[in-house]
């Protein structure tokens, strides 16, 4: 029987080489472990920075979609409201005023008596001229009856046709004469019957600029004529508007309209447009509108300022857009749209009527374009931008700059551990090189 060969200090030399290739080797994986961490956290690092780069180069834009009206436009204008019968009325003779009969505010008939005027240089005219109508009458009765017995003469050869012709000639003479005696009757008695002034029409009388005793004065001394009343019909009023060249072709008569007032801006009332001066005022490029409107309920007032509205029709109801999505290039007016690869695309358009905060779109447009809000002068085609809601341009912002942040903070800390962890292996390593180094260094010791 052989005997057993007793352990002695050889054999546990032998085993610790063996324990520290394992340990070598344990550690080897931890290191290509943490360094295999270290290159994937700096390699996502990396990519979210290249992301968020991508993210912030893109410019935050809003947009809006193209508004098509299918109603008519309100075009609302300044109007001057007048009666649609405003006379004033004069004297037709001299004199004094007598007597006035109708104060302003007074409703009138039509040839309602308003005053009466004392001409008594006109009276002793028509009599003067009455007695010179008397006298010719009496001259011509005898010219005539000499004129007969001479042509009755004639026929007997009692008297010469020279004679004759003389006596016809005197009796046509004296018939002019009465003929104009009479004509001055005429006249005179025309003008006397200017005493009284009758209202023309039925109105209102606005104005009444004399009172009794006061001296009329026809104009026939040379001076200018002085208004005696001011007579106006208020239950039908004209208003007249001036309506700029771009919208001439869209009023036109038997259009339908309304007034409103500034004191009562929630009353509408109605009108119609009667007629159009047909042309444009070369100095104010405006063409003359007049609106008829019924008041008889007399609550507008001639003379007042009021807003005319003008219901224009869409026609071809074209795209609308805010005035703010315009850009005005060398090359004509164009818009900012993003396409389906949220790239900008500028679309050239032509502007139609501008309404104030938003302006018509004639042509450039089909409707499902997003059209940049404000856009930059600078923009280009081809940019790539990122659309945000309406209003929250500055969270987005915010948004963005916070993204930036945690981004950072997320790729700063992948760094951060991809350090660490090779700092790990580095500390391990070192730990691991002396044992492997020098393996019997404790068998030496």
């Amino acid at each position: 029987m052989q005997a057993q060969r007793p352990e002695g200090p050889d054999s546990g030399d032998r085993a610790k080489p063996k324990r520290t290739r394992w340990l070598v080797i344990v550690a080897a994986i931890a290191i290509l472990a943490v360094a295999a961490q270290g290159i994937w956290s700096r390699r996502d690092a990396h990519a979210a920075l290249e992301r968020e780069a991508e993210h912030t180069s893109q410019m935050s834009v809003e947009v809006v979609l193209p508004r098509k009206s299918s109603g008519g436009f309100n075009l609302v204008l300044p109007g001057n409201v007048q009666a649609f019968l405003d006379t004033p009325i004069y004297a037709r003779t001299n004199g004094y005023l007598k007597k006035w009969y109708a104060d302003i505010g007074a409703h009138v008939k039509n040839g309602q008596l308003l005053a009466e005027i004392d001409t008594p240089e006109v009276d002793d005219q028509l009599r003067a001229a009455r007695a010179d109508l008397a006298n010719a009458n009496a001259n011509y009765a005898l010219a005539k009856s000499t004129a007969d017995r001479w042509t009755e003469m004639l026929r007997t050869k009692s008297v010469s046709k020279q004679e004759t012709d003389e006596k016809v000639g005197d009796m046509l003479a004296k018939k002019a004469t009465l003929d104009a005696a009479r004509f001055n009757v005429a006249r005179l008695e025309k003008t006397q019957s200017f005493q009284k002034v009758y209202a023309p029409f039925d109105g209102t009388v606005t104005a009444r600029n004399v009172d009794v005793g006061a001296l009329i004065d026809a104009g026939s001394s040379g001076g200018p004529a002085k208004e005696l009343f001011h007579v106006a019909q208020a239950d039908r009023l004209r208003v007249y508007v001036n309506v700029p060249q771009g919208y001439a072709q869209q009023v036109r008569a038997q259009q339908s309209a309304y007034l409103t007032l500034t004191e009562t801006p929630s009353r509408h009332y109605p009108g119609t447009v009667a007629r159009t001066a047909g042309a444009v005022d070369p100095q104010q490029r405006t063409m003359l509108v007049e609106v008829d409107v019924d008041n008889r309920g007399g609550e507008l007032l001639p003379g007042a300022y009021a807003q005319v509205h003008f219901e224009l029709g869409a026609g071809a109801a074209p795209y609308t857009l805010p005035g703010n999505t315009l850009l005005f290039r060398p090359d004509g007016v164009k818009v900012a749209t993003v396409d389906a690869q949220h790239r900008v695309k500028l679309l050239p358009v032509s502007l139609g009527t501008d309404f104030g905060t938003r302006v018509a779109i004639v042509s450039g447009l089909h409707g499902d374009e997003q059209v940049i809000v404000n856009p930059q002068d600078s923009i280009v085609d081809g940019a790539p931008v990122r659309i945000v809601p309406r209003g929250a341009e500055g969270g987005g912002a915010s948004g963005a700059a916070g993204a930036n942040g945690s981004a950072g903070a997320s790729a700063a800390n992948g760094v951060s551990g991809a350090m660490s962890a090779t700092s790990v292996a580095c500390v391990v390593g070192m730990a691991a090189l002396p044992a492997r180094a020098n393996p019997d260094a404790r068998k030496q010791s």
